[in-house]
């Protein structure tokens, strides 16, 4: 077999084999084909697409390229989710206390952030004592014994993957749905769940620009996930506004308490709910969707949600008293208001441009070596469609430094007001199949 052959192949359209996927994929991931022949690969598929068959075969063969995480040892269904990015996307800190307080096992495998704020560790790492390095054993007893736990991602899950990333991002097929889907969905399958509920954004804030797109993302990793033996659903969500009003790593922890309070911010609450009822279905903890949902607000209500993420941060080693002084949690030395400079409604509000406001206050990583100031960040106090007075304040900075004169300008460029404006309308569609 010659990877010229297949290259060839796939450029005039026909549909590669199982064998000649793994072939590619085994032989790039070991170094015995050269990066300029999966390039010419890359691209072929980009023009040429494939098929749901060999999506998911090129998913295996990445999955394959690595460990694999066993969770076997994990009594029940392990349902995980996996939402792909965006701006003050808190919903991970809700949804695995709410969905673990149903007795649904929430065995977490999380990265840290590289962008606007910090990944899910970093933000709870924001709670003083928390750490993830736990040994497998420790996970896999957490969560049978109290139905969640958290860990750092492990260092040799699919490195096909890896290589292919890096390749895609110099040679212009990043946005390849093939690639994509069988990139996010490799790390998902690897990771040991059995079922996956998705999250794919859409909007100015997302890779995702148009609900189109986002839907045959949607579609494409529902397929492969289901082809290989995984349930998989998607919510696609908006984007095009930060989600909550908190971006900032100290920020967001606060936020996701209020959410399991019930008193947070009505579109966190509603896309918690949204994903949450898919996982509780998944798990067969309900006879529908409907009814699932009903659960979790129920635990909302009677303060299960809370207990169980006290009890999951003290399990690992953080102060839970955050939950009910939520002062002790990192609180920056300056709180600047960002006043509306006219009256109306605030027609937009750009999530990527605003995310990178709060980056500039130091809640990012613009490399994977910059340091994550916990404390900063932003509070919006305004959102898409609610009426302004010149002097409102739009946003809250939270700062560690006095001049922020150039988060202001990067906000004032960012936030539209307008004489009309409608709030977005929040989960655009469900995919099942």
């Amino acid at each position: 077999m010659r990877m010229v052959d297949l290259i060839a192949k796939k450029r005039d359209g026909k549909e590669l084999t199982t064998e000649e996927i793994n072939f590619f994929i085994g032989g790039y991931t070991k170094g015995e084909i050269p990066d300029y022949q999966v390039s010419a690969m890359g691209m072929a598929i980009f023009f040429k697409d494939m098929t749901d068959r060999e999506r998911a075969d090129l998913t295996m063969a990445m999955v394959n390229s690595g460990e694999t995480i066993d969770l076997s040892a994990i009594e029940g269904i392990k349902v995980d989710k996996h939402s792909t990015g965006g701006v003050g996307d808190t919903t991970t800190l809700v949804l695995a206390p709410l969905v673990a307080a149903l007795d649904i096992p929430v065995a977490k495998m999380s990265g840290r952030g590289l962008g606007h704020t910090g990944g899910t560790i970093d933000k709870l790492e924001s709670i003083e004592g928390f750490h993830v390095e736990i040994s497998k054993d420790e996970f896999v007893n957490l969560v049978n014994k109290h139905k969640i736990a958290v860990i750092g991602q492990t260092g040799n899950l699919t490195p096909a993957d890896k290589k292919l990333y890096a390749l895609r991002d110099v040679t212009a097929t990043v946005d390849s749905i093939p690639l994509i889907a069988s990139s996010i969905m490799s790390k998902k399958i690897a990771a040991g769940s059995d079922a996956i509920v998705l999250d794919v954004k859409t909007g100015a804030g997302a890779f995702m620009k148009t609900v189109e797109d986002a839907r045959e993302l949607a579609h494409a990793m529902v397929s492969i996930g289901n082809n290989v033996g995984r349930k998989t659903m998607a919510v696609i969500s908006d984007m095009s506004q930060p989600l909550g009003v908190a971006i900032g790593n100290s920020l967001e922890v606060q936020e996701a308490i209020d959410t399991l309070r019930g008193e947070g911010p009505k579109d966190l609450e509603e896309l918690c709910l949204a994903l949450g009822r898919q996982m509780v279905f998944l798990a067969n903890k309900a006879e529908s969707l409907e009814e699932a949902e009903e659960k979790l607000k129920e635990v909302m209500r009677n303060g299960k949600a809370l207990e169980k993420f006290k009890e999951f941060i003290a399990n690992q080693g953080g102060d839970a008293s955050v939950v009910d002084n939520p002062e002790k949690l990192p609180q920056a030395k300056y709180k600047i208001d960002l006043p509306a400079l006219e009256d109306g409604m605030v027609a937009e509000l750009v999530a990527d441009e605003i995310g990178t406001a709060a980056m500039l206050l130091g809640a990012g990583r613009a490399t994977k070596e910059s340091e994550i100031d916990l404390a900063v960040g932003l509070m919006l106090n305004k959102k898409i469609g609610d009426t302004v007075k010149k002097g409102d304040s739009l946003v809250t900075i939270h700062a560690n430094r006095e001049n922020v004169d150039d988060v202001k300008e990067k906000l004032y460029a960012n936030i539209r007001i307008s004489d009309h404006a409608e709030a977005p309308v929040l989960v655009h569609d469900i995919v099942t199949e």
